[in-house]
């Protein structure tokens, strides 16, 4: 991706009569000199923003792994410093489970906000270059109303008797969009009035590159919270797939890795892909065997009233209890059974690893095309041997997306709790003509006795 430089327009004037030869001449000649002046700018504008890293990165390793590895090759240095690596975080993820969704929301807050910081401060080089004024401030501004937008959402969804209780949050949730489209108004107009004149087209690429940032990163981290309150099985199980499928892919690529796969990623190869395909559905497997077994992480995240925190307690869905399925009769033969008893949300796993092998890895090509656009080696330099956060998010974002889509249009149905929480809210005689059409409806299918015998 290239952005041009400003280009100032090039107006001359020419009259056809009264005009002598040599006039014109001169004029045509002032002109081909401003067009490449011009041109040679838009040159510079492009060496400048493309043609160097705009984040530089460097040997990070801590100095206690570095003296410890200092005796192996580079290849197994690196294979050794991204292991520890991600022991580590895999450790912290098991960690913040542990502390509960509270924990976790703020964490994918927080992860959000650096994710946005790594691209946009690429994006930044360009306003240190061209002292575009506001682009940083209007950047974080726009961040935070969006922020403001989808978390309001949230809330109101969520904790809408909380939101009712509390008259100033029932004013701010009744006019919450209002607010934000106010508030977005806001940005625009700044952004328009901080354009000048020799960098319009610069400024609006500037525009556009935060836009698209805000729906890579903000929506995408908005979904990651909405599979959360559906369970945290929804939330576990995608992500824990996703690591699964980059470490295996990346181990089997190390060990057995011949054929290439992708220009994009030389490092990639098809034995990489198809190994970590068959693990990573191995793995979806055997973890969602384990966790549906748990009310802690198959129920839906609810706040309670009572309380006023979250609670995970309910009667487990259908999906998560044990049934019997017959085995296929090609492969009976094979294992041996008739019939195996596994969660229906195994069935469920098979298509949330294949997604995490198959196609999440192409949010990680995705990245690498774009590192590449800008000669970067990775986003930031912020977790040694694994580059910055945005590196070891990039199939995360895309995985969220599929998982949001494949819940409301498989999984989830009507939210009884929901649908009683907004009947209340209610003026009474609503109330009381939802209460008659409700009875009504029941009687016509023999739920309940006849209107009269009532």
């Amino acid at each position: 991706m290239e952005l041009p430089g400003s280009q100032e327009d090039v107006y001359n004037p020419f009259s056809t009569t009264g005009l002598s030869l040599s006039l014109f001449n001169l004029q045509e000649s002032e002109s081909e000199n401003k067009l490449d002046a011009e041109t040679a700018s838009d040159s510079e504008s492009k060496s400048e923003f493309g043609g160097s890293a705009p984040v530089p990165t460097s040997d990070d390793t801590p100095e206690v792994l570095n003296r410890a590895l200092s005796n192996l090759s580079s290849r197994w240095k690196n294979w050794w410093v991204r292991g520890i690596l991600t022991l580590a975080m895999i450790t912290f993820f098991f960690i913040i489970i542990y502390l509960g969704p509270m924990v976790l929301m703020t964490i994918v807050m927080c992860v959000q906000i650096k994710c946005f910081h790594e691209i946009i401060t690429i994006g930044y080089n360009v306003y240190h270059s061209y002292d575009l004024p506001w682009f940083r401030t209007l950047s974080w501004y726009f961040l935070l109303c969006v922020n403001y937008f989808f978390y309001g959402e949230t809330v109101t969804d969520y904790f809408f008797t909380l939101v009712q209780r509390e008259e100033p949050l029932r004013i701010l949730s009744k006019y919450h969009r209002f607010i934000s489209f106010a508030l977005y108004l806001t940005g625009f107009c700044m952004f328009v009035l901080s354009l000048v004149k020799k960098h319009y087209r610069l400024q609006f690429y500037m525009f556009g590159w935060t836009h698209v940032t805000l729906l890579i990163v903000v929506t995408q981290s908005h979904l990651i919270i909405h599979n959360l309150f559906e369970g945290m099985i929804w939330f576990i199980v995608p992500i824990s797939c996703v690591i699964c499928n980059d470490i295996m892919a990346y181990m089997f690529g190390f060990f057995f890795g011949r054929t290439p796969l992708i220009k994009l990623s030389p490092k990639k190869t098809w034995e990489g892909f198809i190994g970590g395909f068959f693990a990573t559905v191995l793995f979806g497997l055997l973890l969602s065997y384990v966790m549906s077994g748990y009310r802690c992480f198959t129920c839906p995240v609810e706040f309670n009233n009572d309380t006023n925190s979250f609670t995970v307690d309910c009667e487990p869905s259908e999906l998560f209890q044990l049934q019997e399925y017959n085995i296929p009769l090609v492969l009976q033969s094979v294992v041996g059974w008739k019939t195996v008893r596994m969660y229906p949300f195994q069935i469920h796993s098979i298509a949330l690893s294949t997604f995490a092998s198959l196609i999440g890895p192409f949010g990680g090509f995705f990245a690498s095309g774009f590192k590449r656009a800008f000669k970067i080696k990775d986003f930031a330099n912020t977790i040694p041997g694994h580059g910055g956060i945005m590196d070891r998010f990039d199939c995360q974002y895309l995985m969220a997306t599929f998982v949001n889509v494949y819940i409301a249009s498989f999984i989830r149905g009507p939210n009884p709790s929901k649908l009683i929480q907004q009947f209340l809210t209610l003026r009474p005689d609503q109330q009381l003509h939802i209460f008659n059409t409700l009875k009504a409806h029941l009687v016509d299918k023999g739920m309940l006795g006849s209107l009269e015998d009532a």
